[in-house]
């Protein structure tokens, strides 16, 4: 499984696109773009709809990827990870409930 980074990496190479390209694109120093490449550094998410348009990937994909890796590393230490995910998945349902409500 990829990271984040390693999939935005692949995917511009595989379009022929510059580090500066995509950079300039965004509106970030390819340095910041390098290192987001390489798991050093996180896009926002703003990055990452942009980066989907850019690199002409399905955003809700790439948005989902994203922020799976994010919680994964947020709790992956946790040795009740797995619990975690399920009851984070029962309070989203309950969340979104109490919203449609409103």
């Amino acid at each position: 499984m990829e990271t984040v980074g390693q999939t935005i990496r692949a995917k511009r190479e595989s379009l022929g696109l510059l580090l500066r390209q995509v950079a300039s694109y965004l509106d970030i120093d390819q340095a910041i773009l390098s290192k987001i490449e390489r798991n050093e550094r996180k896009p926002s998410r703003d990055n990452i709809i942009k980066l989907a348009e850019i690199l002409q990937m399905d955003g809700e994909d790439l948005l989902i990827q994203f922020m799976s890796e994010k919680i994964a590393l947020e709790i992956a230490n946790e040795h009740c990870a797995s619990k975690v995910l399920k009851a984070a998945e029962q309070k989203v349902k309950y969340l979104k409930s109490n919203l449609e409500k409103n």
